[in-house]
């Protein structure tokens, strides 16, 4: 089952044009929204939830039209950003009693196991809790009413390398029951590495590509050489060439590396394809 589907949002303000945006996830994965600050991430997310109005295009999450059926939406998902939008003098046991109000599915029983595995304490306001913390405490309300679809924007920006591998694990706890799935949102794009089942990639508004993580890497090869080794037309083919004093390096789509046998060819990270097509595109 399909619990996402965003088909030809579009979006324009003064400055920046979110263009004819495409995707999918299906119930059980992860999946990535990368592009480099700008890009139209926070854009797209809050044109398929509504939260600005698109020119165009649709938006289904959970099986329910966004634009029919919203109440319906909302219920059935769970929005985390790294920054919480709760009242900082507030007490978590006063957030927690409000926010099950909203929904007929809240599990008070889950709500209490989640706060003893994240070690919250309900007695402490927001502003006592760390970066991480904070978003443990989002996690826990969105798990406790069963959130389909996790919408997580940035939630591991500033948090320490020990953090977000907690926070990663949790995100594959969340869909390993094949039934609730993660569009995750992020620059930190190591993060990805060790989570993503799907990628999409957005630039400049636009959808450059959306397909499986195994295939995303697969597309690419890493290519350094020798800059006397290059002629104009294997320039062509690089993508975010880069000649200095000792060479070059770039990237190239795998199905040109046959013109680059002699050359050397490596799998690149997801940041290393992400750095090169920015090159191309700035």
């Amino acid at each position: 089952m399909e619990l996402l589907k965003v088909e030809n949002l579009c979006k324009t303000y003064p400055s920046f044009k979110l263009q004819d945006v495409s995707f999918s996830l299906e119930e059980g994965y992860i999946m990535g929204f990368i592009g480099r600050n700008g890009a139209g991430k926070t854009t797209t997310i809050k044109s398929m939830l509504n939260i600005v109005s698109a020119e165009k295009g649709s938006s289904k999450i959970c099986g329910y039209d966004i634009q029919t059926n919203e109440d319906e939406v909302k219920k059935s998902i769970g929005f985390i950003s790294g920054t919480d939008g709760f009242y900082s003098t507030k007490k978590l046991k006063t957030i927690s009693s409000v926010y099950k109000k909203f929904f007929a599915t809240w599990n008070q029983e889950k709500y209490e196991s989640l706060l003893q595995k994240f070690k919250l304490d309900e007695n402490k306001k927001i502003k006592e809790l760390s970066a991480g913390m904070k978003i443990k405490f989002q996690l826990a309300l969105a798990m406790s009413h069963d959130a389909k679809l996790l919408i997580l924007d940035e939630p591991t920006s500033g948090l320490d390398p020990v953090s977000r591998d907690e926070l990663i694990l949790l995100f594959q706890e969340y869909v390993a029951d094949e039934k609730h799935s993660i569009l995750f949102s992020t620059h930190v794009i190591s993060d990805l590495e060790k989570c993503a089942d799907f990628i999409t990639y957005i630039n400049n508004g636009k959808i450059l590509k959306s397909t499986d993580s195994v295939s995303f890497k697969q597309d690419y090869r890493l290519i350094s050489g020798k800059n006397d080794e290059l002629s104009d037309e294997l320039k062509s083919k690089i993508i975010g060439l880069n000649i200095n004093k000792f060479g070059f390096e770039g990237m190239i789509n795998t199905k040109d590396k046959e013109l680059f046998a002699s050359f050397n060819l490596s799998e690149p990270s997801f940041e290393e394809i992400m750095i090169h097509i920015e090159r191309e595109y700035k």
